[in-house]
């Protein structure tokens, strides 16, 4: 006996959103493979490009950008932006590590504490003329990204922290491995498992979905939007004030063009790697995953001898291609359930 139109379930819009979530993490995961592609074609030209050094050099230097990543998605899942990002690794690269030359024997993690402190202050910052004053995310980050950079310029002027100021224990974190995997990576694998786990698991991390498939919904359904909005924010500039302190580790040398340009990285990571420009979907493994084949990308091109400026213009195509991507799959989903509504009767 076949079901009728009157027997057959109504088509919601949690079907809809069920249905974009299960494309866009097939198209995550299917960002390894094409990570795999790559470097089998890279080796096949450039041997060494699998040497043991060289991977310990893409994960350690993978490590910053996945963690500002997983920042940049849980603003991004609530159809928000932050461009920022870069600004702000900057000022936190500068100011934390300037902390050794002004504050001689000042323990490392007070340093991160400090780092950290610096990006929260700016999230607090952005979220609350975005949240509260309810102006775009796009327009806010915009200008926070200038207002930071100059707030940077200020500071440090035409000074820098140079490698001999800082103490070995801080360069070497870069350098640290366990058991050949280096430490920043671990690090960041373990913070993404735990992102992950509270954006799943935790009343909070749902919320953000929630908002961003339909903040008027999310309203209606008793979430406070304008609070999580804002925790959001606060949550993306503490990471990137963190992940200023592990840019310090890395290049040592820090000026006021520190991290410039960063922010087309991150956001190209998280969008690459499944999170929806439109907010709603998507996963921060995704956005991990994203940050690793940019960087590998960006290494195979060092190791070709490819100018590293087309590592931008690569960023920039594949930013385009996913949300393009991402578009095309609504529409064609919307379209589809349309008609499974009109075959239904509903």
């Amino acid at each position: 006996m076949t079901a009728t139109a009157e027997q057959a379930p109504p088509v919601t819009d949690t079907d809809k959103r069920r249905m974009v979530d299960v494309v866009l993490r097939a198209r995550t995961f299917g960002i390894v493979g094409v990570l795999a592609l790559f470097v089998i074609i890279t080796t096949a030209i450039q041997p060494r490009f699998l040497d043991g050094s060289n991977i310990r050099f893409i994960l350690a230097e993978s490590a910053l950008y996945v963690v500002v990543a997983v920042g940049e998605a849980a603003v991004i899942l609530t159809r928000n932006v932050d461009l920022s990002v870069g600004s702000v690794v900057g000022l936190s690269a500068y100011v934390s590590a300037n902390l050794f030359q002004t504050h001689h024997g000042i323990a490392i993690p007070l340093v991160f504490l400090a780092g950290a402190g610096v990006g929260m202050a700016c999230g607090f910052v952005t979220g609350t003329i975005t949240a509260l004053a309810r102006v775009p995310s796009l327009v806010v980050t915009l200008a926070m990204l200038y207002i930071v950079r100059g707030v940077l310029t200020i500071i440090a002027g035409s000074n820098e922290v140079v490698a001999s100021s800082l103490p070995n224990s801080f360069v070497n974190i870069f350098q640290d491995t366990v058991l050949g995997i280096p430490d920043l990576a671990l690090a960041a694998a373990v913070f993404v498992a735990v992102a992950a786990y509270c954006l799943r698991y935790f009343r909070s991390g749902r919320d953000l979905y929630a908002i961003g498939s339909d903040p008027a919904a999310a309203e209606r359904a008793g979430i406070r939007t304008a609070r999580r909005l804002l925790a959001a924010f606060v949550i993306c500039g503490t990471i990137a004030g963190l992940g200023g302190v592990m840019w310090a580790t890395q290049y040592n040398t820090i000026n006021s063009t520190a991290a410039t340009g960063l922010e087309l990285q991150i956001v190209a990571s998280v969008v690459v790697g499944g999170v929806a420009i439109f907010g709603g979907s998507g996963s921060v493994v995704g956005a991990a995953l994203g940050a690793l084949l940019l960087q590998t990308i960006n290494s195979a091109l060092n190791v070709l001898g490819v100018a590293s400026l087309w590592t931008e213009a690569i960023a920039g195509l594949l930013l385009i291609v996913a949300i393009t991507l991402d578009r095309g799959i609504q529409l064609r989903l919307g379209a589809a359930l349309q008609k499974r509504k009109v075959r239904l009767g509903a």
